[in-house]
């Protein structure tokens, strides 16, 4: 694109659960986590997980291993003050489990995340005029190595956790699409494609602190609660109630074409 050159959209991915399928890893490293500190009296459900994620707040996984092990406690009678847990222990028993032990050689369930799109898919936004970014909760290192060595990306745009504060803020949001935009006109609509009411929650608060443009929240409903129609269907009503203009099975479905009929829907 040339510097006066605009993009026709631009499209912002979050990556768990929309790029890779994390119910065999970030998850599994969530249920681990939480029965390791609960000597293995508690370990929560996909179902459980997900109920704690539609609350909105909690996108940051070990600190949602630490909430579930303190509601766990709190049902036994025993108070936050009393646990003072150790949120550091947390995070370490979590890495070790998702990363592996050594955090300069991925071994852990990081290796095994199938993968929900293709590069070729991306190509074909860009073909279309559609600039196209990451940002995620997730740490650098793991969405690099998913982005760079399993998709074969090349220095892609990425806000990721240690780049700006946890959804729903919506800083991270805001300077993916800077990033985006370096160089060209403002881009009239940003869509944010995510799996979570936390993700939608970013929309809304990227809407309302830039309201010169249009702010598109698309839902992507993630492998592990379609096993049944009824628990995909409860779930994105969930996304929906939660300001999504759409949910998909798959990020693949927002094709350049659906993109166009979404920003023109709002135009």
């Amino acid at each position: 694109m040339t510097e006066k050159s605009s993009a026709k959209a631009i499209v912002v991915f979050d990556i768990d659960g929309v790029v890779r399928d994390v119910s065999g890893s970030y998850r599994r490293a969530i249920a681990d986590t939480v029965e390791y500190f609960t000597t293995q009296a508690y370990r929560p459900t996909p179902l459980d997980i997900d109920q704690l994620k539609s609350e909105g707040v909690w996108n940051n996984d070990w600190e949602a291993s630490q909430e579930l092990i303190y509601r766990y406690f709190e049902t036994q009678g025993q108070t936050r003050e009393q646990l003072q847990l150790d949120y550091n222990a947390i995070v370490a028993f979590f890495q070790s489990r998702y990363r592996g032990p050594d955090p300069n050689n991925l071994t852990g369930y990081i290796c095994n995340e199938p993968l929900l799109l293709q590069p070729s898919y991306l190509e074909q936004l860009t073909q279309a005029g559609i600039a196209w970014g990451f940002f995620s909760g997730a740490t650098r290192t793991s969405a690099n190595y998913i982005l760079e060595k399993r998709l074969g990306l090349q220095s892609p745009v990425l806000i990721a956790m240690e780049d700006a504060p946890g959804k729903p803020d919506p800083t991270g949001l805001l300077a993916t699409v800077g990033l985006l935009e370096n160089g060209i006109e403002q881009t009239s609509a940003v869509m944010y494609v995510g799996d979570t009411v936390a993700d939608m929650y970013t929309v809304d608060k990227a809407q309302a602190l830039d309201s010169s443009r249009t702010w598109i929240g698309v839902g992507v409903l993630p492998p592990h609660v379609q096993e049944t129609a009824a628990r995909g269907n409860a779930y994105a009503e969930t996304l929906l109630a939660a300001g999504a203009v759409v949910v998909l099975s798959n990020v693949q479905e927002l094709t350049p074409r659906q993109i166009q009929e979404l920003v023109s829907s709002f135009a």
